[in-house]
């Protein structure tokens, strides 16, 4: 289910979900590993369905939503980039409308406020068509085409002669949904442990135990949802993925107050089909304020939100892995632009400047970062698409990389269609 790293080619069609069913297993108490968005989504959805009468999930922080789940720009996604029938294209637009609901009902701070894409030349014309129709065909609502003179009039300081309106994108405070959901769950009867690192999984007669910093905790099925540690988590269980996590960090900047105002709403670039990333880009914060970025260098170690942090076993581990240097050697323009990027604000401030052209070096103050999990093939691919894969009295959420904060809760109720 895996194809070149394209973002306009993904992959995973939702006719495949038949196929990962586990028929003949009745859970009653499932343990899910990871207190992130997708983690907490699921425990969520399988309470609120009836399915079980309770659960245990299992956090290694002290908190949940400790990483990817609030380590990003806060975008609510509406599934403009994602091949049409891909899990991506379908969860990221049924999420971002969950999502929404979810925010209204439990007053979360969330801004439905629309972004543009913006074709800087004739030459990215083409791709941004294809963009608006993959945008129509995945059931995108509102989108316009914009000439120049209407792109100023949503972005006045943005360059381009053409763009894309997305209405239905927007900002959201995620910490806020972690918190929100962590409630939920433990009102319905599930039980949240932090600070509960897992290091070993027994399955044993019609259940499998987990061994943690915390204790030993017990289930009948367990849901894999640990993101930029869900691979070791599948070794864990006995089953040997091929692909392996690869962390990328995302760098970001801010805007200075004085330079807020050059950005309205959340202004991006057209995707280089030649590079498997979206490109830097300009975030209206739900908390006020503009994030610049990211852009997209490898990380020295799976949490690493500083240029300085590395951990030996996880920098042997992406090292060793030989689909990274087959990426790499795929990529190697992109890598080498995305590291000077990296080093330099100059250079960063200039790929911005593609997009608004008054932003100056002195507007860019120091942002935060975020690592993101994304699943390497050994042949050097990236994996695309969302990725579940079913074990023995197991199922793995492998891959979900962004959208998955905009769709987790569509994807909690995909993993209960898969679940026995």
């Amino acid at each position: 289910i895996r194809r070149a790293p394209d973002v306009f080619q993904e992959s995973g069609p939702a006719s495949m979900r038949a196929a990962f069913s586990l028929p003949g297993i009745r859970m009653k108490h499932p343990l899910i590993i990871g207190g992130g968005l997708v983690g907490l989504a699921t425990a969520w959805q399988l309470l609120r369905s009836g399915r079980v009468p309770s659960l245990t999930l299992l956090e290694k922080e002290t908190r949940v939503g400790a990483h990817q789940s609030t380590h990003n720009s806060g975008v609510l996604h509406a599934g403009l980039y994602y091949k049409p029938g891909s899990l991506k294209a379908r969860l990221a637009v049924q999420g971002i409308r969950e999502m929404t609901v979810y925010c209204r009902e439990k007053n979360i701070p969330h801004e439905i406020c629309g972004k543009v894409v913006v074709a800087v030349d004739e030459s990215e014309v083409p791709r941004l068509r294809e963009l608006e129709a993959r945008g129509k065909a995945n059931g995108l609502t509102g989108l316009r085409w914009l000439d120049r003179n209407g792109l100023r009039a949503i972005e006045p300081h943005a360059a381009g002669v053409a763009a894309l309106h997305v209405p239905e994108e927007g900002i959201v405070d995620y910490a806020a949904v972690c918190v929100a959901l962590r409630e939920d769950i433990e009102a319905m009867g599930g039980r949240i442990v932090t600070g509960a690192k897992v290091t070993e999984l027994h399955e044993a007669g019609d259940g499998w135990t987990a061994t943690t910093s915390a204790g030993e905790f017990t289930g009948d099925f367990l849901i894999n949802c640990a993101g930029l540690h869900s691979d070791r988590v599948c070794k864990l269980a006995g089953l040997d993925p091929e692909d392996r996590i690869v962390p990328f960090r995302g760098e970001y900047y801010k805007l200075r107050p004085e330079a807020a105002h050059l950005v309205r709403h959340l202004i991006y670039p057209v995707p280089d089909p030649k590079f498997p990333f979206l490109g830097v880009h300009f975030t209206r914060l739900i908390g006020g304020g503009i994030e610049a970025g990211p852009n997209a260098v490898l990380a020295f170690a799976r949490e690493a939100y500083r240029k300085t942090q590395w951990n030996a076993r996880d920098l042997a581990e992406a090292l060793s892995f030989s689909g990274l240097w087959k990426f790499l050697a795929r990529h190697p323009r992109m890598a080498w632009d995305e590291g000077l990027r990296s080093l330099s604000k100059k250079l960063f401030c200039q790929s911005l400047q593609r997009l608004v052209p008054d932003l100056r070096e002195e507007d860019l103050a120091p942002g935060g970062a975020g690592v993101r999990a994304q699943a390497i093939s050994p042949g050097g691919e990236l994996v695309q698409d969302f990725r579940l894969v079913p074990g023995s009295r197991a199922l793995h959420v492998v891959n979900a990389p962004s959208p998955a904060a905009t769709a987790s809760l569509a994807i909690g109720r995909e993993v209960i269609a898969r679940l026995p």
